[in-house]
């Protein structure tokens, strides 16, 4: 079953190769109006996670943030389908750093760093766009998907140029491997996180919320700067990718410091247009459980 799955995958990916992003996104329409209006793809969990985030905006604007969400969520995966095959001056394009400057000042100093993003407009081009416009060593921490098959073709397909890919159950050997290139280290840490007695907890979009500590945790091991990087939406299959520094030197920040400031800077990246985060993550399913 899961060598037909990666079959499927492969001709979805074959696909999109020979189609246009024009005739693409016709595809994403249709699919849409079947994943909203009759699937109704995790429609509850979406629609809580938007109440419970800004109980101040009305229903018709909640529903509304919801049909946009859905829209760019079908927009994204084709946009992920689309980049298997995408070139790489193409993906320059549509995926431009505005301001790699702040980056290659580091570089220039030799040093090493973190950008920090979230699950927001689309983080799945940043490996393939990265190795032309920066001029580190793009390095994408991720997670392996249960399918090996599919999983082996994301890992060579995933990345352009010199960027790379290291799973995060060997994020500790990543770090130490390649912080001394200098690196930039791409990690997502916005997600709901398996053990949450071990994680930093404060208040994100109104809930108290459980996060990851990976970025602080490496930060301050190897007192590398954190740059938090937001993907904005401009039009469809275009993006404008900021820079923007969090710490420059985490050697002198306190505990969860950098946590907060990264969530923090996520947060309004959020509110400012909410459709392009990932709202059909369960992200609070955990409670703190006070001792």
């Amino acid at each position: 079953m899961n060598y037909f799955t990666y079959l499927v995958f492969i001709g979805f990916v074959n696909l999109f190769r020979i189609l246009p992003f024009r005739i693409s996104y016709i595809i994403s329409d249709v699919s849409f109006f079947i994943v909203y209006y009759l699937v109704g793809y995790r429609k509850k969990v979406v629609f809580k996670n938007l109440v419970i985030s800004f109980p101040e905006k009305p229903e018709e604007e909640i529903r509304k943030i919801a049909k946009r969400f859905y829209q760019h969520l079908c927009d994204l995966s084709v946009e992920i389908f689309k980049s298997f095959t995408l070139k790489e001056k193409d993906a320059v394009k549509r995926y431009l750093m505005e301001n790699p400057g702040l980056v290659d000042d580091l570089w220039r100093k030799g040093k090493s760093g973190i950008c920090a993003g979230g699950h927001y407009g689309n983080w799945e081009w940043a490996g393939i766009a990265s190795g032309m416009q920066i001029k580190h060593l793009p390095v994408g921490l991720y997670k392996p998907l249960s399918n090996k098959w599919i999983d082996s073709y994301i890992q060579k397909r995933r990345v352009k140029g010199r960027a790379k890919l290291v799973s995060i159950t060997n994020t500790a050997a990543g770090f130490a491997t390649d912080y001394g290139e200098p690196a930039l280290f791409y990690m997502i840490s916005d997600q709901s996180p398996s053990s949450p007695k071990v994680a930093y907890w404060i208040n994100f979009l109104n809930q108290d919320t459980a996060v990851l500590h990976g970025i602080e945790k490496y930060a301050r091991l190897y007192n590398l700067p954190v740059i938090f990087v937001a993907a904005r939406k401009i039009k469809r299959g275009y993006y404008k990718v900021m820079f923007s520094i969090i710490t420059d030197d985490p050697s002198k920040t306190k505990r969860g410091e950098i946590t907060e400031k990264y969530m923090r800077a996520l947060e309004d990246v959020i509110r400012e247009k909410p459709e392009y985060y990932l709202w059909s993550h369960r992200r609070w399913k955990h409670k703190r459980v006070n001792n």
